[in-house]
């Protein structure tokens, strides 16, 4: 009998060790990626933005607490895929490769890559002018992928901030990196520019584990909900000033 209790209360610790608490739903995402994630608050110690208010949406239709693990960005899938977190949330393009190793909601965001440049730099018109050229990227994002393809020399980042202060020491020539976040970064730098180059749309997804449809499913859910509600444009309106 002592030892059925020793091993019903070992085999608790370790599950909640293991964070499988049914009441709690764990986002994935990189805290450095404003206005979609960043870290804030009154201590500056919160993961704020509007990836995670949708999070937060998520997981309130779903009458579960929302946990948010700060990961890096190319460690996201790998984090989901091991059963860390329940779901990324994280300005995460869909690509085709990316779905070979998970599923994504309908997309819930339009967005493009642009080049960031310092003031005095040469100026690119098209995205071949970019081949050979010494660009920063953040590790594992699309803008990463993009220079690999332009036959650049790429030098990647765990972080768009470390990405742009390289560009700002004139060690690489552009940042390619996300509309959105590179506003962003570009209206608290005004020694750097954005070039008018035209790279195709891409669309952010929120990406679960190809063995959870269930939850695919409440997310796609609640992000018609946010959508048609009109409680999405709010939030956009809120985070993209």
């Amino acid at each position: 009998m002592k030892k059925s209790l020793l091993l019903a209360t070992v085999t608790a610790l370790l599950l909640t060790g293991c964070g499988k608490d049914q009441d709690v739903l764990v986002v994935g995402t990189n805290a450095a990626f404003p206005p979609f994630e960043y870290m804030g608050g009154a201590n500056g110690d919160e993961v704020k933005g509007l990836d995670i208010d949708i999070a937060k949406a998520i997981a309130a239709d779903a009458g579960k607490t929302l946990k948010v693990e700060n990961l890096k960005f190319d460690s996201l899938i790998v984090a989901l895929n091991s059963g860390k977190i329940d779901f990324i949330a994280s300005g995460m393009t869909i690509t085709d490769e990316r779905q070979k190793s998970v599923n994504f909601s309908t997309p819930y965001y339009e967005a493009t890559q642009v080049v960031i440049v310092n003031q005095d730099s040469q100026v690119f018109t098209t995205p071949a002018d970019l081949a050979g050229k010494k660009i920063a990227v953040q590790l594992g994002s699309t803008g990463d992928i993009m220079a690999k393809e332009l036959k650049a020399e790429v030098v990647a980042f765990n972080t768009g901030f470390e990405a742009f202060m390289e560009l700002k020491n004139h060690k690489v020539d552009l940042v390619l990196f996300d509309s959105q976040p590179a506003a962003t970064y570009l209206a608290k730098n005004p020694t750097l520019k954005q070039l008018d180059i035209e790279f195709s749309p891409e669309f952010y997804g929120i990406a679960v584990a190809k063995d959870q449809p269930e939850l695919l499913g409440q997310i796609n859910a609640t992000l018609s909900r946010l959508q048609s509600s009109g409680e999405y444009q709010q939030l956009l309106e809120k985070y993209q000033k």
